[in-house]
């Protein structure tokens, strides 16, 4: 675990859960970054950050994957992001409250990779499921348990680090 303090790195254009992360980082006294490829509003508040990260195609993406580490928390629904913060061993969770782990991500992937297939040789493939309160709830407690996670281990490294 690296010695920076954990952050909350949001991919902000079509997320619909920026108010819970705000009111739980701000719960937990975690620095957020909301990150977007142009103006996003954010409260004003010192651990919230905005971020413009500029108008090309994966600007928002590459900016959060190039700073994402291990003890940091991403929240995305992009699945290909996703992927590329488990590997740098950031902590991922969709604002659904899914979270992407090692173990899920290689599989996740596979399967968005033959939908867009499918979608491009014509094939009607439906899309995802709507955005439902049950998913908010899902994910509040998703990233509360993880922030949790978290600040455990790093007060148990620094207890064995001390003992």
């Amino acid at each position: 675990m690296n010695d920076a303090p954990t952050r909350i790195y949001v991919d902000a254009d079509a997320c619909p859960v920026k108010d819970e992360i705000y009111r739980v980082a701000l719960r937990h006294g975690v620095p957020v970054s909301v990150v977007a490829g142009n103006f996003i509003r954010v409260p004003q508040d010192p651990l919230i950050e905005r971020i413009a990260a500029g108008a090309g195609m994966d600007a928002a993406d590459d900016w959060i994957a190039e700073r994402a580490r291990h003890g940091d928390v991403v929240v995305t629904s992009d699945i290909p992001l996703a992927s590329r913060c488990v590997k740098a061993g950031a902590e991922v969770i969709a604002p659904n409250g899914k979270p992407f782990t090692e173990e899920s991500i290689g599989m996740t992937l596979a399967v968005r990779n033959l939908m867009t297939d499918l979608r491009s040789a014509g094939e009607v493939t439906g899309g995802p499921r709507s955005f439902a309160p049950r998913d908010r709830s899902a994910f509040l407690s998703a990233l509360d348990q993880t922030l949790r996670r978290i600040q455990r281990r790093r007060a148990d490294q620094a207890a064995t680090s001390q003992g």
